[in-house]
C-alpha cells in the first residue's frame, strides 16, 4: 500500500500506520484475522502514538473475542448482503433452477421495502425486534392495491410520496420494455387521501425474502446461526380462489363464442390457443411456469391399467420436475394447438406466439379479456383471478370427486400439508351430511335402516339370479 506511512509493527499480524493520501494525521491499525487470509483495518481516531498503540491492542483483543464467541468480525449492511444474495438467485435463474421472473421479484423487494426498512442496518444487529416489527411498519409505510384489505388516511406529504413512487415505477417499467421516456412521468396524488393497506400475503412474501437474506448471511458467516428467521408472524391466509363447476362450464360456453367473435386471423389464433390452454390447465393442475416450459417432446400417450387412453406429461418448474397423468381430452386440446402452431418440432415449446416464439406471459391479457367477457374476473373474495386459479380449480374439482389427497399432492408436485392448508374447505362441503349431523331437518340415515336395506337388496338380487337360472333350464 503506497499510501502507508510511519508504519510500526506492534506484534506479528498487528501494525499501526498513518495514511499519506489524507490531510489529517490520525493513526490506523491493521490486524490479520487468525486462521484466515484476511485483514481488518480500523481508524484509531487519535494522533497520539501511545494512545494509538493502546487502542490497537484493544482492537486486536476485540477481534479475538468475536472469533471465540462466533460474533461477526466485519460489518455488513443488509443492503450489501441483499445484493450478494440477489446475485446467487440470478445465477440460479441462468441455470434454469428457478424462473427468470423470480430474481426480478426478489430485486423489487430487496431494493424497495426492505431497503427502506433495514438497508443501512448492519446485518448482525438485526434481531427479533426488527424482524417482528416489519408487518406493522409495512402497513404504515406502504399502499396496497385492493380496498378489501381496509383503508387508512394519509397526509398530503405521504400521498405525494406514494404518487412519486408510482411515477418512478412506471418509468422503470417503460424503460424495461425499451420504450423511450421523452417527458418525466408524473402521477397526481389521490384526492381521497386514503390508501388501501398492504395485504398480508404481500407482507408474507416480503418476509420470506427477508428471511432468505438472513439465512444467506448465516451461510456466509456474517451472522451467527441464532439469527435464523424461518417462522413468520401470524398473518391472515387468503384462501385460494378457484372456479366452481358452474363457472367452469360457463367459461367453456363463453370461450367458444369469444373465439368466434375474433375480427382477424391472428386474434382467432391467440384466442384458440388461450382457450385450449385454459382447458389443459384446469385438467392437469400445471403451474404457469410448468406450462411455459412444456415442449412437444414432454407429451407421451399411454394407457392405464384398464386399457383406457391417457396422456403423460413431463413438467418442469420451480427447480423441480415430475410426470403427471391427464385424461385423453387433454391430448385432444394439445392436438388443437399443434394443428395451428408454427412450432411443432420435438424441442419446440407448446405455448408460443403466432410466429412460433415461446410465449413469455402465457396470454395474460387474453385470459383477463375472456374472464371479463364471462363476468368471472373477480372471485368470491373480490380478488382478480389469474392464471394460477386454473390450478386451484383442478385441485378443488379433484378433491370433490374423492381423489386421495396423497395422490393429488404427487400429481400436483406439492405437499399433502399444502393441499390440506389451502383446500381444507372442500372436505367440509363434501362431507356436509356428517358436519350437519344432529341439526334439525338434517339427519343421517339410521345405521339399522342401512343394514336392513342392504340385506333386502342382496336378497332381491339373489332371487333374481335364481329365477333367471330356472328360465334357462326350462328353455
Amino acid at each position: 500500500m503506497a499510501f502507508v506511512t510511519d508504519k510500526a509493527e506492534l506484534k506479528p499480524g498487528l501494525i499501526i500506520f498513518r495514511r499519506g493520501d489524507v490531510e489529517h494525521r490520525m493513526w490506523y491499525c491493521r490486524m490479520k484475522i487468525p486462521k484466515a487470509d484476511r485483514y481488518k483495518t480500523v481508524s484509531l481516531k487519535t494522533t497520539d502514538v501511545d494512545v494509538a498503540r493502546e487502542r490497537a491492542f484493544d482492537q486486536d483483543a476485540d477481534i479475538r473475542f468475536r472469533l471465540k464467541h462466533d460474533v461477526p468480525v466485519f460489518n455488513h449492511p443488509f443492503r450489501e448482503v441483499g445484493r450478494e444474495y440477489l446475485l446467487t438467485q440470478e445465477a440460479r435463474a441462468q441455470r434454469g433452477e428457478i424462473s427468470a421472473a423470480r430474481p426480478k421479484k426478489i430485486r423489487a423487494v430487496i431494493e424497495g421495502a426492505l431497503d427502506r426498512y433495514v438497508g443501512s442496518t448492519q446485518v448482525h444487529l438485526i434481531g427479533d425486534e426488527l424482524w417482528g416489527g416489519y408487518p406493522a411498519w409495512r402497513r404504515v409505510n406502504g399502499a396496497g392495491r385492493l380496498k378489501r384489505n381496509g383503508v387508512r388516511e394519509v397526509s398530503d406529504e405521504m400521498a405525494q410520496e406514494f404518487a412519486d413512487k408510482e411515477a418512478e415505477r412506471r418509468t422503470k417499467t417503460q424503460n424495461s420494455l425499451g420504450i423511450r421516456v421523452l417527458k418525466p412521468i408524473k402521477v397526481e396524488p389521490s384526492g381521497e387521501r386514503t390508501v388501501p393497506f398492504i395485504s398480508d400475503s404481500t407482507i408474507r412474501f416480503e418476509m420470506s425474502i427477508f428471511g432468505a437474506v438472513m439465512n444467506f448471511a448465516i451461510k456466509k458467516r456474517y451472522v451467527p446461526a441464532s439469527q435464523r428467521y424461518d417462522e413468520r408472524p401470524k398473518l391472515k391466509t387468503m384462501r385460494r380462489d378457484e372456479f366452481t363447476l358452474e363457472e367452469y362450464r360457463k367459461l367453456h360456453t363463453v370461450g367458444r363464442k369469444w373465439i368466434a367473435e375474433a375480427d382477424k386471423p391472428s386474434s382467432t389464433w391467440y384466442r384458440t390457443v388461450t382457450y385450449n390452454m385454459i382447458l389443459i390447465a384446469c385438467n392437469t393442475g400445471m403451474r404457469p411456469a410448468e406450462m411455459k416450459n412444456l415442449r412437444w417432446r414432454d407429451i407421451m400417450p399411454a394407457k392405464d391399467r384398464e386399457g383406457r387412453e391417457i396422456v403423460v406429461l413431463f413438467v418442469q418448474g420451480k427447480g423441480k420436475s415430475r410426470k403427471l397423468v391427464a385424461p385423453k381430452s387433454v391430448g385432444d386440446y394439445l392436438e388443437r394447438i399443434r394443428s395451428i402452431s408454427k412450432a411443432i418440432e420435438l424441442e419446440d415449446r407448446v405455448f408460443t406466439t403466432v410466429n412460433g416464439k415461446p410465449a413469455k406471459s402465457l396470454y395474460v391479457s387474453l385470459i383477463a379479456d375472456l374472464l371479463d367477457k364471462a363476468n368471472l374476473r373477480e372471485g368470491t373474495q373480490g380478488v382478480p383471478r389469474s392464471t394460477y386459479c386454473f390450478r386451484h380449480t383442478y385441485a378443488t374439482l379433484r378433491l370433490q370427486e374423492g381423489v386421495d389427497v396423497y395422490f393429488l399432492a404427487e400429481q400436483m408436485g406439492t405437499s399433502v400439508q399444502m393441499i390440506e392448508q389451502h383446500y381444507g374447505h372442500v372436505n367440509t362441503i363434501k362431507h356436509a351430511d356428517r358436519v350437519l349431523q344432529g341439526m334439525t331437518g338434517w339427519e343421517l340415515p339410521h345405521p339399522e335402516v342401512d343394514v336392513t336395506r342392504a340385506k333386502a337388496s342382496k336378497a332381491a338380487e339373489t332371487h333374481d339370479k335364481s329365477k333367471r337360472g330356472q328360465h334357462r333350464r326350462v328353455g
